[in-house]
């Protein structure tokens, strides 16, 4: 009886093992929510896909990671960032995504919205959204 619990056991752990190892689920990088406290478009856009579905206010299309990275600039330029705080963050295999709050020296309140897929093993932003709270 012993042996059989302890075989069970045994399968039921390398059973968990093998299947935390079969759904590989990574974290955000905390630099990307470090670029979106200072504001910083050029670090923000180094973990952008090549290609980026951007929302920014009313302004929506997918753009190039270059184009995204400039027009995220012009957001920043007229919005100098205050301070980011992260809401909630999620997700499941091969995707998270974080909602945070965006606080700007003018004082007003955006809310920003990231989906996060592995792409090449490197967890990268393909869709951001930023609207007004």
């Amino acid at each position: 009886m012993m042996k059989k619990i302890k075989v069970l056991l045994v399968m039921i752990m390398s059973g968990l093992v093998l299947g935390a190892n079969a759904l590989p689920i990574f974290d955000i990088p905390p630099k990307i929510f470090d670029a979106m406290k200072v504001g910083n478009a050029v670090e923000l856009s180094k973990h952008f896909n090549s290609s980026v579905e951007l929302v920014i206010l009313d302004k929506e299309d997918v753009y190039s990671k270059q184009q995204a990275e400039q027009i995220l600039k012009g957001f920043f330029d007229k919005n100098k960032s205050k301070s980011f705080s992260l809401l909630h963050q999620g997700g499941k295999e091969g995707a998270q995504y974080a909602i945070g709050n965006l606080i700007t020296a003018n004082g007003k309140t955006y809310r920003v919205y990231f989906l996060v897929k592995e792409s090449a093993g490197k967890p990268l932003i393909h869709q951001m959204r930023i609207e007004e709270e």
